[in-house]
C-alpha cells in the first residue's frame, strides 16, 4: 500500500461515511480565494488537472465527461423540442460544451456565481470551454438564485442546475421555495435537472428530499438518473430530472440513437438503463 504523505497525494475525506478518495498530485498549478470559495487546481499523476472547491473534488480531465454527459444530454433529449436552455452554476463550462452540441438549441444562458471557476477552466481545462465563443452561449456571473427570480413566466425550456455540494453557496438551490420558481419560469412540457450527490450514501436523504420537494413544488414528474462518477464521494452520483406537465420516464429514443455527437458516455441504452433504478434506491423513495 502506498504511503499517502500529504505532499504527494490530494486526499478528500468524507467523515460522514467514513470514506476517503485520493489522487497522486504531482504539482499545485493554483491556489485562489474567491469571494465565495477556496478555488485549488492540481495536476496528478494519472488524472490529468484536477479542480478542488473548498476542499472538494469538482472535476478531472480524466473522467468530467461521465458528469458533463448525464447531466446535459438526459435532459436535452428528455424534452421533446429544448431551444432555450438554462444553466445555474456549472461555472466550468463542461455542462455548457455538451448542452450546445445540440444543434436545435437557440439559446444557452449560464449563470454561475464565481467568475474565478471560469477563469481556471479556461487556464487549466481548455477543453470544457471550447464552446464558449459559441453565438448561441451567454455567459453570466451573477447570482443564479436571483437571475430565476427575475425570469419571466414560462421563458425556458430546459434549466439545469450544475451545483456543487448542497452546503455554502449552492445550498440554497435544494430548497422546496427555490424549485417552486425554477418551476415557474419552465414552459409547459419543460424539463428541469439537478445534480443530486450519491446514489449509495444519499438516496434516503438529500435525494428522497428532492424527489418530494420537486414534487411539492408543483412538477408532475421525477426521475433519478445514477451512473458512475470515480472521484466523487463513494464513486458513484447521480441527477434528478423533474418534468413540468411532461412525463420523465420517457424520452426521444430515435433522436438518443441516431445522434451524431462525438459523446464518451452517453447512449440510449445508457438513458434506458440509468431510469431502471436498482431495488435499494426504490425503497429509498417509497
Amino acid at each position: 500500500m502506498s504511503d499517502l504523505r500529504d505532499d504527494q497525494w490530494f486526499t478528500e475525506v468524507f467523515d460522514s461515511h467514513g470514506s476517503a478518495f485520493s489522487l497522486k498530485v504531482t504539482e499545485k498549478l493554483l491556489d485562489v480565494q474567491s469571494p465565495y470559495q477556496h478555488l485549488e487546481v492540481y495536476a496528478t499523476e494519472t488524472y490529468g488537472n484536477l479542480m478542488v472547491l473548498d476542499g472538494c473534488v469538482m472535476l478531472t480531465d480524466r473522467d468530467n465527461f461521465l458528469y458533463h454527459e448525464m447531466i446535459a444530454h438526459p435532459a436535452l433529449f428528455t424534452h421533446q423540442d429544448p431551444k432555450r436552455v438554462v444553466i445555474i452554476g456549472g461555472g466550468d463550462c463542461g455542462t455548457l460544451k455538451e448542452v450546445l452540441r445540440h444543434p436545435g438549441v437557440e439559446k444557452v444562458t449560464q449563470i454561475d456565481i464565481d467568475k474565478e471557476v471560469t477563469k481556471a477552466a479556461e487556464r487549466f481545462f481548455p477543453e470544457l470551454v471550447e464552446a464558449n465563443g459559441d453565438s448561441r452561449a451567454e455567459l453570466l456571473f451573477a447570482d443564479g438564485v436571483k437571475w430565476v427570480d427575475d425570469a419571466a413566466d414560462e421563458s425556458i425550456d430546459v434549466l439545469i442546475i450544475d451545483s456543487t455540494d448542497p452546503v455554502g453557496p449552492a445550498e440554497g438551490l435544494f430548497k422546496t421555495d427555490f424549485l417552486k420558481r425554477c418551476h415557474r419560469i419552465l414552459k409547459s412540457g419543460g424539463v428541469m435537472v439537478q445534480q443530486s450527490e450519491s446514489p449509495l450514501y444519499h438516496s434516503g436523504s438529500i435525494i428522497r428530499a428532492l424527489r418530494n420537494d420537486m414534487r411539492e413544488a408543483g412538477f408532475d414528474s421525477v426521475a433519478t438518473l445514477p451512473f458512475p462518477q470515480p472521484v466523487y464521494p463513494s464513486g458513484w452520483w447521480s441527477v434528478t430530472l423533474a418534468g413540468k406537465a411532461t412525463n420523465v420516464e420517457s424520452f426521444r429514443e430515435e433522436a438518443a440513437a441516431h445522434h451524431e455527437m462525438p459523446l464518451q458516455y452517453y447512449t440510449v441504452d445508457a438513458h434506458r438503463g440509468a431510469l431502471a433504478l436498482p431495488p435499494f434506491m426504490r425503497k429509498a423513495f417509497a
